[in-house]
């Protein structure tokens, strides 16, 4: 028997339901709004869907109130497998309205779940010519996952307390200095929902359809990249294009930096390095990746200095949005996009990867190494960044994250490769698919055999709650073991 059996609550399975009934009324008011469109474009069998779905949340939400257990008594693991629940079950509802476009099972829990872990791969042959309510569901989805089904029950559902901490530290929300955590998940919610309206107003301001500007910035804004048309971005304006890449890398900061009373405390200093670093980076990628297409493609600098920016910065923000084809390009053009995608943007915005604080805190390691190799062997030099001490268990944490998310690239890339499929565009495909970035070489297709597109679900899954929601999920101990009181 382990030794930390003693210590150990097993996840409460009643507790799990009942929360997932508290939520009930967040997802209702999120499903409204494409059972709202499909009314609008007279598309009354995908509205008919979503009523169901509407049906089956009430019915939960008042058979659920009836449970006779305390929300605020949730455990660490009971959140962890919470979270990894609704980006699994969620998906799942939203699967029938998506089934209702002809479209098999597999490859619409695909969609769905590409959708709200805000990936934007797809295993469609077209879009061209779906429905309209089809095409708005999957912006809209990459929408509300992009900011995070928790934190909008933080913001309108949750009372403070207990269970609002805790449910903030699977989404990146922590307790800031002028207001807790519910008042912090309002004013994130504010400045998603404010930059949303401007990058709707730029979009229509710059010639796009009213359609294209919501759907675009739905997209742009979560970094999903779900785009009305086969093209992605190439198949509206070059303005549009750039103010849709622009509102991607907004995406990609730390959104409570955009409230003003934030930008006064101690940890908006972090996230404007991290801000400052996405920068930097973003701007590297658009220099090598325009290297690249002038130099090993043979691109003119027009043509190379009109996609550089988009494809670098939309790999860089995870946005996955593309205005070329990249199934043709040179491996080293392909392959210069990959760590863009694999690092990802910043803690507490909508991007994926890894993020950049835990780049900077592998450097700021690194730092302190070299700086104790000339130090005496009695001198005390803790790691620091921006002249902070970085606390011992941010450090563990952040290292063992990023070695899980090398290992679910590596395991994935050889089930493509156990298929047969090219070294490179499928190792591509997998960054892409764990960094929820969604620009693929051309493997994610229809024809992808099912149980590689399960491995690229389970990818996207365990990029967007970061890994470590989904182990909880599956550890035995989790489950196995004695359960605290209610």
């Amino acid at each position: 028997m382990s030794t930390d059996a003693p210590l150990t609550y097993a996840i409460r399975p009643l507790l799990l339901v009942k929360s997932f009934g508290a939520m009930s009324p967040i997802l209702v008011a999120l499903t409204l709004v494409p059972m709202a469109v499909s009314f609008v474009f007279y598309e009354y069998a995908i509205a008919r869907s979503y009523g169901f779905i509407i049906l089956f949340l009430l019915a939960l939400f008042l058979v659920t109130r009836r449970i006779r257990i305390s929300l605020a008594s949730m455990q660490t693991n009971e959140v962890f497998a919470l979270v990894a629940l609704l980006f699994l079950l969620v998906p799942l509802l939203m699967t029938y309205p998506m089934m209702q476009a002809d479209i098999p099972f597999v490859d619409a829990y695909f969609e769905a779940l590409s959708g709200a872990t805000t990936t934007g791969l797809s295993t469609l042959p077209s879009v061209d010519g779906m429905p309209r309510p089809f095409l708005f569901a999957r912006a809209w989805m990459q929408w509300y996952g992009g900011l995070g089904i928790v934190v909008f029950s933080l913001a309108l559902v949750f009372r403070p307390g207990g269970i609002a901490k805790r449910l903030s530290a699977t989404e990146d929300i922590g307790e800031d200095l002028w207001g807790g955590t519910k008042a912090y998940a309002r004013r994130v919610l504010v400045a998603y929902l404010v930059l949303t309206a401007a990058g709707i107003a730029a979009m229509a301001i710059s010639g796009a359809s009213f359609f294209n500007s919501v759907v675009y910035t739905l997209a742009a804004v979560s970094t999903g990249g779900f785009a009305p048309y086969d093209a992605s971005l190439a198949a509206i304006g070059v303005l549009p294009q750039y103010i849709t890449t622009i509102v991607c890398f907004l995406g990609a900061t730390p959104l409570v930096l955009y409230a003003p009373p934030y930008r006064k405390t101690r940890g908006a200093r972090m996230m404007r390095l991290e801000s400052v670093t996405l920068a930097g980076l973003g701007i590297a990628f658009v220099v090598l990746f325009m290297l690249c297409l002038r130099y090993v493609e043979g691109v003119g600098w027009t043509d190379a200095l009109e996609h550089a920016p988009v494809m670098a910065l939309s790999a860089q923000s995870t946005a996955g949005f593309a205005d070329m084809d990249l199934a043709p390009l040179h491996a080293v053009t392909k392959a210069v996009l990959l760590p863009a995608m694999l690092t990802g943007g910043c803690i507490g915005s909508t991007a994926g990867g890894f993020k950049i604080l835990r780049l900077l805190l592998f450097f700021g390691l690194l730092r302190t190494f070299l700086a104790r190799v000339n130090m005496p062997r009695h001198a005390v030099r803790p790691p620091q960044l921006l002249g902070m001490e970085m606390d011992e268990d941010v450090i563990r944490n952040a290292l063992l994250l990023t070695m899980l998310y090398i290992f679910t690239v590596l395991i994935s890339w050889m089930a493509f490769l156990a298929y047969g499929y090219a070294p490179l565009d499928s190792l591509f495909d997998v960054v892409s698919a764990v960094g929820t970035v969604g620009l693929s070489t051309g493997v994610t297709t229809a024809s992808l055999p099912a149980p590689l597109k399960l491995v690229l679900c389970l990818d996207m899954l365990m990029g967007r709650v970061e890994i470590f929601a989904i182990l909880v999920l599956l550890n035995p101990t989790s489950w196995f073991a004695r359960r605290a009181n209610p």
